[in-house]
């Protein structure tokens, strides 16, 4: 178990000289002490290693040079999997299954960027007045990200393959609630063939994230995590140097129901896709919204299935669990605080307490119709608890499912392909899924509208978020 900092392809001691302990949201026994805690120093330490690397030896390397370090390092993930897999789980609450899902994401990253290595095309221009134009991109040097707990390996994935693909260097901080995981990477790095300062992986709480966010050596920084959180990386960002900021800030997704769907489908995406996780995803459809019509047929059936997940409850490291505990005491009383008061916001149709006697668990749990002012309708709770309302024309439910502060992922139910075209070109999200849950892969674009963030990070779009682009003229007339 690596509690170090990972600077510069070595694992050495925080200067600051802080540590942090790790708790099992399970049992609230100790997984790890003495966990370094990065300090303004560490931070300079490793943007230092970062610019030289940038600078030195990787730039030197070509596209199909990284790539072949990428899939090593993508290969050495999926065979130590096993062994990364319970560090996360353990510091988490994670089923070990989710664990391994999220690393085979971060392996994923890694190979689908490696292919985009020497496909980065630049333009031309056909000669005007004597001038001749060539347009080419460059990597943007020194970047940082910040990971949230939820899905630590894969936000590690996202932010980073596409940065090392153009050939940028990175400091990556994880979450203070599950740095283990991450840390344990720091080898696969070094044995991949990295060179020193490519990759830096340090640990830390919001301190570590500001020095991050303000520091006048890194030209970009990825952040995903809170919208509070979220807006102080980029004031920072501002008032630093300037840098580059891609954020993802959660959401209050809404899911549409029309009375055409099919119901049984609609089903498995609210219970056991909503559940994924203990609710604790940032795509999670909390907000429901389902045709009058058909409103009691699936509420009753819904009810059915969060109760027989409810007999899934249970310890992150039995291959049986389906829904662990919540990640720690401070979310476990969050979500708690929300079900109480929710149970005077909406008719409670199941759950809304506490699983058991120990440990961070709670039930899965569904309100029906909450007032339009409600904070479980309005407000991200990160937990299983989803709000269910009806609604009679399409026009309501755009209207309904738009008005929120959010914009990150939608869903829509129905078997008119027509409609579905429709609505999805109405509904203000960066992503829309038809007659499914939110759907993943590092081919498509990542990120949302409003103030679910800004940037994209995946595909296209994500590699081209750590490129300049610069214009060359030549005067032809010399």
């Amino acid at each position: 178990m690596q509690t170090q900092l990972f600077i510069n392809n070595e694992y050495v001691d925080a200067k600051s000289g802080e540590t942090l302990s790790v708790y099992n949201p399970h049992d609230e026994s100790l997984v790890a002490e003495n966990v370094q805690v990065a300090g303004q120093a560490d931070v300079d330490a490793a943007v230092a290693a970062a610019k030289a690397a940038f600078k030195g030896p990787w730039s030197k390397l070509t596209g199909p040079e990284r790539s072949k370090l990428m899939l090593k390092f993508a290969d050495l993930l999926d065979k130590h999997a096993t062994e990364i897999a319970p560090l996360e789980s353990k510091a988490t609450g994670q089923p070990v299954q989710v664990t391994m899902m999220l690393l085979g994401m971060t392996s994923s990253a890694f190979r689908y960027y490696a292919g985009w290595t020497d496909k980065i095309a630049g333009e031309q221009y056909p000669v005007v007045d004597g001038n001749y134009k060539i347009v080419q991109h460059e990597p943007i040097g020194v970047c940082a990200g910040i990971g949230a707990w939820n899905a630590s390996p894969a936000f590690f994935g996202f932010k980073i393959a596409a940065a090392v693909a153009v050939g940028c260097t990175f400091i990556y901080k994880g979450s203070e609630k599950s740095p283990l995981a991450l840390l344990a990477l720091g080898d696969l790095v070094k044995e991949a063939g990295f060179p020193p300062g490519v990759i830096n992986i340090i640990s830390g709480d919001g301190r570590a994230g500001s020095m991050l966010a303000s520091h006048m050596g890194i030209n970009k920084i990825s952040f995903t995590g809170s919208v509070f959180a979220g807006k102080k990386v980029q004031e920072l960002a501002a008032k630093s140097n300037l840098k580059r900021v891609v954020l993802e800030l959660g959401g209050k997704s809404p899911s549409i129901i029309f009375d055409d769907a099919d119901i049984e489908n609609a089903l498995v995406h609210h219970s056991q896709n909503f559940l994924f996780n203990t609710g604790q995803a940032c795509i999670a459809a909390s907000r429901t919204f389902v045709h009058e019509s058909i409103a009691p047929k699936f509420v009753e059936a819904l009810k059915a299935r969060f109760e027989q997940f409810a007999h899934t409850i249970g310890a992150p490291d039995d291959p049986k669990t389906f829904l662990g505990p919540l990640v720690d005491g401070k979310q476990f009383e969050r979500v708690m605080n929300f079900m109480e008061i929710g149970k005077g916001e909406a008719e409670l149709v199941t759950g809304g307490g506490r699983h058991g006697t120990s440990g961070f668990y709670v039930e899965p749990t569904i309100f029906l119709n909450p007032k339009d002012d409600a904070r479980i309708y309005r407000e991200e709770i990160f937990g299983p608890v989803i709000t269910i309302r009806t609604f009679k024309t399409e026009e309501e439910a755009i209207e309904m499912a738009n008005d929120t502060e959010y914009g990150l992922s939608a869903c829509v139910f129905t078997t008119s392909v027509s409609r579905a075209l429709r609505v999805a070109g109405k509904i203000e999200s960066g992503m829309v899924n038809i007659n499914s849950s939110q759907t993943f892969g590092m081919d498509a674009s990542f990120g949302g509208y409003k103030q679910s963030g800004q940037g994209r990070e995946g595909g296209r779009e994500g590699v081209m978020s750590y490129l300049e682009t610069k214009t060359i003229s030549i005067n032809m007339n010399v």
